[in-house]
């Protein structure tokens, strides 16, 4: 259905990968519509800073984050446990876009904001037990354009970097999660803040 559906639309575009499922929508929200869910999201989310620890000492997570979901689901990612807070109407406003968009319903919400370049998110895959075995992850970016890399898993050549620009829809699917981890790398560039908002549909 993922497939058919983004081939089918003129403004978003499958990316040549092997071994899994990759679109860009690259003005999912026109400019002034991002700049202006950019701010309500800054305002409203419950931003936190999240402390993991790493050979026995704590380290504090490099980027802001806030979990949403239905009633009852939580969800456990980097050794970190999330239960999650009661939808705003302003996700719900943007949940419903993405998912007419990606003929997915989803039921919960990590959103990440990157104050600076300074923050970032290392290799990891979306491959935890409560997404199931193939997941499809929508990923809404707003403001600060940043670059995200994958590489896959087996074959160490096979790596493809993705500019994100204020206001795309990133869709990952098939057996992505499997083969490929992918990161939003930190910069020594002067940088904005950005926010991220990757929806998920969790199994358990």
């Amino acid at each position: 259905m993922l497939n058919d559906l983004f081939m089918d639309s003129d403004a978003a575009y499958p990316l040549d990968i092997p071994d899994g499922a990759l679109y860009v929508y690259p003005a999912f929200f026109h400019a002034d519509e991002a700049d202006g869910y950019f701010q309500l999201l800054r305002e409203q989310l419950a931003w936190s800073q999240s402390r993991i620890k790493v050979y026995g000492r704590e380290y504090p997570v490099p980027r802001l984050s806030a979990w949403y979901a239905d009633e009852g689901r939580s969800y456990g990612y980097s050794g970190l446990r999330s239960e999650g807070l009661s939808w705003l109407p302003v996700l719900l406003e943007i949940k419903a876009r993405v998912e007419q968009a990606c003929g997915e319903d989803f039921n919960s919400m990590l959103a990440n904001l990157y104050r600076d370049g300074r923050d970032g998110v290392g290799w990891h895959a979306d491959d935890e037990p409560e997404l199931g075995e193939n997941p499809i992850i929508a990923s809404l970016s707003l403001g600060q354009p940043r670059t995200f890399q994958l590489k896959h898993r087996q074959d160490k050549s096979l790596k493809k970097s993705i500019q994100l620009p204020h206001g795309s829809l990133l869709i990952m699917g098939g057996e992505l999660q499997h083969h490929w981890l992918h990161q939003l790398p930190k910069s020594q560039r002067p940088m904005g803040e950005r926010i991220n908002l990757t929806f998920r549909q969790l199994r358990v």
